[in-house]
């Protein structure tokens, strides 16, 4: 009687439930119908447009339409930013976006023309370029915890450089500062390859830079290598060991994402999700990060919310604590 009664709830459940889920296929099926336009808001030729037209021929592929990567650089990133979200969400206007548009540059200018979390919908995270601890050949320090020690006993006369205020390369530096409870002065310099002269000359103390801009200089022997800022190890950086095998918990990297404008519908949102996966698994984009110094990572729509809400509170407090600007 029960399993009868049971079989029957289940039939009629089902027949009920059908035209929601074949609507749902449906809608998800007709999509994409035309070329895709993928925003990059930094100019061509930089590290962020490497990687959409890296990522947007295998991306185009897999979901079965042209991907047009579009640059629109402003702001650090924020014109092309705003022009995603005040886009139709109908899944034809995607954007590229990094730690810098929505992790640091909110925290750091409360007059952008958007809001990170609202006006957007997360799709998915896809890629993390960490960046790598160098110091001069002449520094004492062979290890990252002989430079925290030499740091401690040399309060305010050590410093490090960075490509500007407010950049990742600052706050990657003043998050280990803090961690490690240091008196470290701050070099600003207009990109890190202008520091690179006195970091080499021993002017400059310390500097955290990204893997393919640094490393050429440790493969030639012009400067040493303390670690890498990733969670983990990494294989870009074979043989150097993770900050936080010292400092346990740290980690300041350059993440990617894919995002829609709010209100994306979940189906669009789980198509282009899923298209990014499989891409990012060929090998041939694999190894073009690589060379990029960027790890290739898919991770779900949840995954990617709960980093950046992670990442945007490590910033947010490290920011306030040091009272952090751009000026």
């Amino acid at each position: 009687m029960w399993g009868a009664t049971l079989l029957a709830t289940l039939a009629t459940l089902a027949m009920s439930t059908a035209p929601l889920v074949a609507q749902a296929q449906s809608s998800a099926s007709g999509y994409p119908t035309k070329p895709i336009r993928l925003v990059v808001p930094f100019p061509a030729g930089g590290a962020t447009d490497i990687f959409a037209r890296t990522l947007s021929q295998k991306l185009g592929e897999k979901i079965g339409a042209t991907v047009v990567v579009e640059n629109k650089p402003g702001a650090g990133g924020t014109l092309g930013s705003d022009l995603v979200a005040k886009s139709s969400a109908d899944g034809y206007t995607l954007l590229l976006a990094t730690s810098s548009t929505h992790s640091i540059g909110p925290n750091l200018n409360p007059k952008m023309p958007y809001d990170a979390v609202r006006d957007f919908t997360p799709i998915g995270q896809v890629g993390n370029a960490p960046s790598i601890m160098l110091v001069p050949n002449s520094s004492p320090a062979k290890t990252i915890q002989e430079w925290i020690e030499f740091a401690k006993k040399n309060p305010g006369r050590l410093n490090y450089a960075s490509s500007g205020n407010g950049t990742i390369v600052q706050l990657t530096a003043e998050l280990f500062k803090s961690q490690a409870g240091l008196f470290v002065v701050h070099i600003p310099y207009k990109g890190t390859a202008l520091a690179m002269p006195d970091l080499i000359s021993g002017k400059v103390d310390v500097l955290f830079d990204s893997l393919p801009t640094g490393l050429p200089h440790v493969k030639d022997g012009r400067l040493r290598a303390l670690g890498v800022t990733s969670a983990q190890r990494t294989n870009m950086a074979p043989g150097l060991p993770a900050i936080a095998e010292v400092l346990p918990g740290y980690e300041s990297t350059t993440w990617f994402g894919l995002f829609g404008p709010q209100g994306l519908r979940p189906e669009i949102v789980a198509r282009v999700n899923t298209a990014a996966l499989q891409a990012l698994a060929d090998p041939e984009v694999k190894d073009k990060l690589q060379r990029l110094g960027i790890e290739a990572l898919g991770t779900s729509p949840m995954q990617f919310t709960s980093m950046l809400a992670s990442e945007s509170a490590k910033w947010k407090k490290i920011i306030t604590e040091r009272k952090i600007t751009l000026d």
